[in-house]
């Protein structure tokens, strides 16, 4: 048998799938900020402008997608009954999940998944993006290697926090803590103001417009991981908002989620840890019969946050595109 290209088959699966009547978008995304907060973010690629979430919400609505659950897609999946749908969840979850997304999707009486990190409410969990973009947002001059650096306007700050963010890859923890001190930053202080607490999420355990969900521990490239480590940080996530919040939780997602990050080992280690879904970012359509211990997932994102960019990933044409360019 001739093996198909990889885009091909791609392809010919999406192609499959609406001739049997199933086209499920699933996206994602980290943090919501208010339009007029904007300007003055250094690292607004890791948000969505509220603004644009609720347009969004709205244009669906009008265009005839269902805005449904994890759970509900699946279902959906499996069934491979005619339907158009698509699932909203928010990876780690900080304080504006419960301050900003919630409510919105409330207005909307359509569900929204939180995948949880269990450090941020634990207080385990080192927020060093929300501490470096935080003292870069509140101060015209910082501490950066013993020297004083200029960070009064918008664009210095973004270009610092791009240079720090990419200098300190794979240390970020050693680096974070060193900056704090050089710059008086109070931690508590920075966990205060952007992580989401457990008493935010007991108050929304039942909320018919949420569905909770897992994302580790303290949120690692889960594939770099030895195999008992990994299923530690599945499991004991798993384990630990079933125990503090009294509820089953059955789906997951995968820190980072491309390709490098989570691999055959890992879909197979989440089954293993009592996950009925296992979710990554790598970009397509959920299709009829598709595995759902490695839905694809779109991200949501500051740099695109206009409708035709949503029909890119609505359409499938963003995943065939990052196929293409070998971007998974």
């Amino acid at each position: 048998m001739v093996a198909l290209n990889p885009v091909l088959a791609a392809i010919l699966r999406n192609t499959l799938g609406r001739r049997r009547g199933v086209t499920g978008c699933l996206f994602t995304f980290h943090r919501a900020a208010r339009p007029e907060d904007w300007a003055s973010l250094p690292d607004r690629d890791f948000y969505v402008d509220i603004g644009f979430l609720d347009r969004l919400l709205a244009y669906l609505a009008r265009h005839g997608w269902s805005v449904v659950t994890i759970e509900e897609a699946i279902r959906r999946s499996a069934a491979g009954a005619p339907s158009k749908f698509v699932n909203f969840s928010i990876d780690d979850c900080y304080r504006d999940t419960f301050e900003l997304v919630v409510p919105l999707f409330r207005k909307h009486g359509v569900p929204v998944t939180l995948f949880v990190t269990t450090g941020i409410p634990d207080g385990t969990h080192v927020m060093w993006q929300a501490g470096l973009e935080q003292t870069l947002r509140e101060r015209d001059t910082v501490v950066l290697d013993g020297e004083i650096v200029d960070v009064a306007s918008s664009e210095r700050k973004r270009a610092v926090y791009n240079a720090k963010a990419r200098a300190w890859e794979g240390r970020e923890p050693l680096e974070y803590a060193a900056f704090c001190a050089a710059n008086a930053v109070d931690t508590g202080a920075v966990y205060a103001n952007h992580a989401m607490t457990w008493e935010m999420i007991e108050a929304v355990v039942g909320d018919p417009h949420v569905e909770i969900g897992s994302h580790t521990v303290h949120h690692p490239h889960v594939a770099s991981l030895s195999e008992e480590a990994a299923f530690y940080e599945l499991e004991r996530s798993r384990l630990r908002l079933e125990e503090r919040l009294d509820i089953d939780v059955y789906h997951f997602a995968f820190p980072y989620g491309r390709a490098g990050d989570c691999g055959p080992r890992d879909f197979e280690l989440a089954g293993k840890a009592g996950y009925r879904s296992a979710s990554t970012t790598r970009k397509g359509l959920l299709t009829a019969g598709a595995d759902p211990l490695h839905l694809p997932r779109n991200t949501l994102n500051g740099r695109h946050q206009q409708m035709h960019h949503a029909e890119l990933h609505l359409t499938g044409i963003s995943g065939l595109a990052a196929r293409v360019l070998n971007r998974v």
